[in-house]
Formats: C-alpha cells, structure tokens, sequence
C-alpha cells in the first residue's frame, strides 16, 4: 500500500481511539477489543540496562481512517519509552501529554520484534511511511495542534530515511535518499554557523561569506539570517523527494533553533558533568561550588562598583 505523506488536515474524531483489551496472558484468555468504551492505558515501568521503558498492561486500539482497525502491543514483551523525544527538546515536545496515545500507537506500530512490520487487523501490513502517517493522524485525534504534529511527523520521519523501511523501491534509492537528506542538513548547520560569524565578526575556520549577511546593521543582519533560515529549506527540502513537506518543517526547525540547540546542548553538558563530579568526588563538587559562587560574588561586585 502506498504511504500518504501529503493529504489534506484530518477531521479530529476522538473516538477513534477505544479500550483494546488484553493480550492473553498464562491461564488468562485474551479480553477483546471493546469499540465505544474509552482506551485504558495502564503502563508499568521498569528499568533496562539503567533506562527507563514501560510495558503496556492493556492493549490500546486505533480504528484508522484507511487500514482498518490497529491493536498494539501486537505481542508481550512489548517496550516503550513514551514519546521518544531528545532531552533537549521536551520543551517542545513533552515526553507524555494529551499526545501520549498516538505515541504509544506509533511505538507499537515500529517496534515489532526484529524489525518485522506490523500487521493490521485487516491483514494491512505497515511500513515505517505508513505508521508514521498513522501517528500524525492519531495526534489529530488526541486534539494535539496542528503545528506540534507536523512537527513530530517530521521528526519521526527523518528517523525512518534513515533507519526505517518503505522510503524507496530500492536499496540504492534508499541510499540516495539519505545522503540528499544528510547533506541538506549538514549544510543548513554550516551556513548557521557561517552566518554567526559574520554576525560576530569573526573569520571561524570554514565558514563562507554569506550573501545575506554582509556588513550591515546587526539587527538587519538578524533579519537577514532569519529570513534565510526560513527560504534556504525550503529550497533545499527538494532533495527529500516525496517527503518534502518533512524536509521543509525540519529544515525551518533546525535552521531557526540552531542557536537554542546549542545553548541547551551546552547547559545540559554542563550540568551532566557537575552530578558526574557530585556523585564521584562530593569535595570537589563542593570546592567547585564555593568557587562559583565566589567569582560570581566578586564579579557582580566589580560590576556594580564600577
């Protein structure tokens, strides 16, 4: 079945999602799917290998709008980690919410043992494009916004180029694929940080003279550096085929986020290594400490004297 990438806005219906029953599980028989009754998400958690995953105790239904009816986990043993979101990012894009359906959805969707692709109650076998369509619908359903939807189909579906199934009819197509795909993102980062350092100033290693910066005003500079991270993806979003409109929204993403990615990167290195310091050598997070406080004292001092 060919993926739908591209189709006009869903019609929110949450009653699409309803209680899937239960797997059969030792003397206990299977609960069926239960249409009508809302879906009953009971998870518990566990730790693996010191990350956090949780096993779904109920089964949760989706009835679709052009597979038919979806039931997952498809088998126990079943594992997921909630909306599978960098840390960086929750703030976008919270690790539960009223999204946490479609998420778990889509995780029982792509998570089949070994990599086998999940087959619907109809007979429908998915591939990775399909399910990944399948949750931005589903997201439709839980009442997430149009834009946070968009933007987590992108995300997911730039993970599918690169690990997933169903992107091309060949291994070579999926090969090309993902180098056009990773070439536009390499570039989007590299004409940012050219852009930074001519905002700064500063001739960096590498970086290109950019047209739209030059030497202007800082805040037309800003302008100008915006204005290109929006129109230099959309340019580039061509390299990603049919999935384009993936290639636009996580183009855009990246090019206006590059700088707040790098600053939370920073601060969360930075934090990471202060509890590695605290957990393994409690002096010398204390001594670091006092220390902190100490050239902020004084430098807030001479700031304030001067």
């Amino acid at each position: 079945m060919r993926a739908r990438v591209l189709e006009e806005q869903v019609r929110v219906e949450a009653r699409r999602f309803y209680d899937g029953g239960a797997l059969p599980d030792g003397d206990s028989p299977e609960v069926p799917p239960a249409p009508g009754h809302a879906p009953r998400i009971v998870l518990e958690r566990h730790a693996e290998q010191e990350i956090e995953v949780f096993s779904m105790e109920r089964r949760l239904a989706y009835l679709d709008r052009h597979l038919g009816e979806l039931l997952v986990p498809a088998a126990r043993g079943f594992r997921t980690d909630l909306t599978s979101v960098p840390a960086l990012f929750t703030w976008l894009v919270p690790k539960t919410g009223a999204h946490l359906p479609a998420a778990l959805l889509h995780d029982g969707l792509v998570g089949g043992e070994d990599g086998a692709s999940y087959v619907s109650t109809e007979g429908h076998r998915l591939s990775r494009v399909e399910a990944d369509r399948v949750f931005r619908d589903a997201m439709a359903d839980t009442g997430t916004g149009v834009v946070r939807r968009w933007i987590v189909w992108s995300a997911v579906t730039l993970a599918t180029i690169f690990v997933g199934s169903g992107t091309a009819r060949t291994a070579w197509g999926r090969w090309a694929l993902r180098a056009g795909v990773g070439a536009t993102l390499l570039l989007i980062v590299h004409l940012g940080y050219s852009a930074t350092a001519d905002l700064f100033d500063r001739s960096w290693p590498l970086a290109w003279q950019v047209p739209w910066m030059g030497d202007r005003s800082w805040w037309v500079e800003v302008a100008g550096g915006l204005a290109a991270a929006i129109v230099v993806p959309l340019v580039l979003c061509a390299a990603w085929g049919r999935f384009w409109p993936a290639g636009a929204i996580g183009g855009v993403m990246l090019a206006v986020l590059l700088h707040v990615t790098v600053g939370l990167a920073v601060i969360t290195l930075g934090y990471q290594a202060v509890e590695w310091v605290a957990r393994r050598a409690p002096w010398a997070a204390r001594l670091l400490l006092v220390g902190v406080v100490t050239v902020a004292l004084a430098t807030f001092a001479w700031l304030v004297g001067s």
